[in-house]
């Protein structure tokens, strides 16, 4: 890459952290299911910001609340209330379901919220003994990769290695998982997997945690992924998303037996629950909701697969998904790389990022239309049959 654009690549290189391989391309607008570079070239959005746009980039609604709430008034700690942040609580608890929110910032710290939460409930309502509680987490989770002890991981999708490890260790509190595994390369778990284990849990008095950072908020075609199988998690982790990729926005919902165990002073953010952050998730998930967002996932994600499944060509080895969290897995064997296809993808005006090597994470914004779509689906299908394979 030549030219100015490779001035930015250049100087991220230079004083960043290397935690990351974008593809080379330098993002300067968006706009609903569109990005355009510095060079003012329109690419489809198939990623998505992992999952945090849904609503789709700089949605006016969200961009509104957002700009009036900053002229007002945008951070106050928790030290002081706020005039927003219980309209915010009330209206997400009721949205959901659930007694109590603890409002964080990002998936990351909804999920230790959510761990804590579980481990506090072990000790203060199971009964479990001193600094012996242990969480599970599904192998491949965002979650499965702890450096902490008291975590254990097991088998994705193997409801035998869950009640095994229940009925062998009465100090499990809690099984934290992905609906669908996202970040391992769009893993969907065989039917009632997650009913199943709901219902383990129950028996062995642990909880269920969802992480539902990716996979919700209409991204799979529900609310929730969890509402495919009408299954209520103890503990609900919320984020991306709920900001429409505004903000960062993140939150851990529970009842109040598992909620009150952490008390005052116990746990906190400076910056979680502030009022820019509220009004934002708050017209976030309204715009979800009045949009019809998750029918659309529903639908588009059906003619998504079909359409991808029936792609011509050797390297098409997979089509997996759910709603608009979909994957294309490539089969290398022919020469081609997933991330090979990802530039090819880029030159023809679609922007998306492979996972877990020879996976394509396809998760465009749910804003998009059917017409949108199907010239994606195009765009698609003439990139990877242009290998000739």
């Amino acid at each position: 890459m030549v030219g100015w654009c490779a001035c930015f690549i250049e100087r991220e290189d230079k004083y960043g952290a290397h935690n990351y391989a974008p593809i080379p391309v330098v993002l300067e607008r968006g706009e609903g299911v569109f990005l355009w570079d510095i060079d003012g070239k329109r690419y489809y959005d198939f990623l998505s910001a992992y999952s945090a746009v849904n609503q789709g980039h700089c949605h006016p609604k969200i961009v509104s609340a957002l700009a009036e709430q900053a002229r007002k008034l945008t951070l106050t700690s928790r030290a002081f209330f706020n005039d927003v942040l219980g309209e915010y609580e009330e209206y997400i608890t009721r949205l959901f379901g659930y007694d109590k929110v603890l409002p964080m910032n990002t998936g990351v710290e909804g999920g230790e919220t959510a761990v804590k939460l579980a481990r506090r409930w072990g000790y203060d309502v199971k009964g479990v003994p001193a600094n012996s509680a242990k969480v599970l987490f599904a192998r491949g989770n965002f979650w499965g990769r702890p450096f902490m002890p008291g975590f254990e991981v097991i088998p994705y999708n193997d409801l035998k290695a869950l009640q095994d490890k229940l009925e062998s260790d009465p100090n499990v509190v809690a099984f934290m998982v992905e609906p669908i595994q996202g970040e391992a390369g769009v893993v969907v778990p065989d039917e009632g997997y997650l009913s199943s284990a709901h219902r383990l849990l129950r028996k062995h008095n642990a909880l269920l945690i969802a992480d539902e950072v990716q996979t919700g908020l209409c991204r799979t075609g529900r609310m929730l992924c969890c509402d495919w199988e009408d299954v209520r998690p103890d503990i609900l982790v919320l984020g991306k998303a709920l900001s429409g990729g505004t903000y960062p926005v993140a939150a851990t919902l529970a009842r109040d037996e598992i909620m009150l165990t952490i008390g005052r002073g116990q746990h906190g953010s400076t910056y979680g629950g502030n009022p820019l952050a509220a009004r934002v998730a708050m017209a976030a998930l309204q715009v979800l909701q009045d949009e019809n967002l998750a029918e659309n996932s529903d639908r588009l994600g059906q003619v998504l697969r079909t359409r991808l499944a029936a792609i011509p060509s050797k390297l098409v080895k997979t089509v997996r998904g759910k709603g608009l969290l979909d994957a294309l897995v490539i089969d290398e064997s022919h020469g081609v790389s997933a991330y090979d296809v990802c530039m090819r993808l880029r030159d023809h005006g679609l922007l998306a990022k492979p996972t877990q090597k020879n996976i394509i994470r396809f998760a465009p914004p749910l804003v998009m239309s059917e017409a949108q779509l199907r010239e994606c689906c195009d765009i698609i299908e003439q990139t990877i049959t242009s290998y000739g394979v």
